[in-house]
């Protein structure tokens, strides 16, 4: 069974930077995209970032483009999303999560989630 576990979370300012891990244990699969999807209160699941196995390949959602940065570990079940100039409207529950296979989508797994505020 999957488990996915995120850290990194917390309370900073906006303007400020933020980087959230996360770790895979239990794939039943060496290839699999990691990527992060976010929640805020009132609102509809939406996806931040993915990235590939091999960390070549990443996908960022319009509203982070530019600022947040996606990439693998060197152990490859881990990923990090680097997050500067943070904006309010940042503050959500970021999900962790993967997809198997060579294409992203849908994600199969999902970890519990950590809490990012950006305080105005």
């Amino acid at each position: 069974q999957e488990q996915l576990e995120e850290s990194g979370g917390g309370l900073v300012q906006a303007g400020a930077s933020l980087s959230l891990s996360c770790a895979v244990s239990g794939s039943t699969s060496s290839n699999y995209f990691m990527g992060w999807v976010r929640q805020a209160p009132g609102k509809e699941r939406e996806f931040v970032a993915a990235v590939s196995w091999s960390g070549g390949i990443t996908y960022y959602g319009d509203s982070v483009k530019g600022r947040f940065t996606i990439s693998r570990g060197s152990a490859k079940n881990t990923a990090y999303l680097q997050m500067n100039s943070l904006k309010p409207e940042d503050t959500a529950v970021y999900y962790c999560t993967i997809r198997y296979g060579s294409s992203w989508g849908v994600p199969d797994y999902w970890g519990q989630g950590t809490q990012v505020t950006v305080s105005s």
